[in-house]
């Protein structure tokens, strides 16, 4: 039997380029539940097109191995091609769609979008989850673009040539105003205190000439719900961006249950 040769990016947990016989659901169900590789968390994948090439991943030699086995004739789950540098040398406009899947299996696809979207202003101080290949949250009074042009410029020694990232869906501004009448507030990130969200906020306010501030050494995504997910997921290289957006919880639950009930 003849299967379609396909190339994934995974994103999360890890970052690698891989060649794949498997279908976008198939390829959810072998990291979540049926590889010696099981992954227990989320796992977020785009599909890249099998057109795409450049000259620093063999791809055209993984193309060649990407073959059923000969044993029983099952198609190829994986074959890496790259783990290393891996986004900074892929093509955005080869992102094809973007994969976000549940511990359990459940799958949901976004296509690319038009990334400018009504709250893109600059000023409103938000939070950032960098995914890939750094993997930081951070505090930021920087718009969704402003944000990924500054992390992927070329003279940021905390950046990276390109990045992977999301805005979490949570009003700063209102939290800390709260905050500070309820000091015993539950804290909207788990890995965050309130307390050190507060002290971040006041010190990018009263800093006019500061834009970010670190909040946390891993973004924790896995301890987040999807739900918490602001608009969808970007990807920034320079001048270039991509983003893939999330329809509305509502949208979700009436086309998608099985990924709503474990989002």
């Amino acid at each position: 039997m003849e299967y379609e040769k396909r190339m994934y990016l995974i994103l999360h947990p890890n970052l690698a380029l891989v060649g794949s016989q498997l279908d976008p659901s198939q390829f959810a169900d072998h990291y979540t539940s049926g590889s010696s590789r099981y992954h227990s968390g989320k796992v977020i994948f785009a599909e890249v097109d099998p057109a795409f090439r450049h000259p620093y991943f063999p791809i055209e030699d993984m193309m060649k191995e990407l073959v059923p086995h000969p044993d029983d004739g099952r198609p190829k789950a994986t074959k890496f091609i790259s783990s290393y540098r891996v986004l900074e040398h892929m093509d955005l406009e080869a992102i094809l769609t973007l994969h976000l899947v549940t511990p359990e299996g459940d799958i949901l696809s976004l296509p690319s979008e038009k990334c400018e979207g009504p709250e893109e202003n600059s000023g409103q101080i938000r939070i950032y989850a960098e995914m890939a290949p750094l993997r930081m949250l951070v505090l930021s009074d920087y718009s969704v673009k402003d944000f990924g042009q500054y992390i992927t410029g070329p003279d940021n020694p905390k950046g990276a040539p390109a990045l992977f990232f999301t805005q979490i869906d949570l009003d700063v501004d209102d939290f800390v105003e709260e905050f500070e009448k309820h000091p015993f507030k539950e804290a909207p990130i788990k890995s965050i205190h309130p307390s050190r969200l507060r002290d971040a906020y006041r010190e990018l306010k009263n800093s006019p000439e500061k834009h970010t501030k670190g909040l946390c050494l891993d973004s924790s995504i896995d301890q987040s719900s999807y739900r918490y997910i602001r608009r969808g997921f970007n990807f920034a290289k320079g001048n270039q961006t991509k983003c893939f957006v999330m329809p509305s919880l509502e949208e979700i639950e009436r086309n998608n249950y099985k990924f709503w009930k474990h989002m």
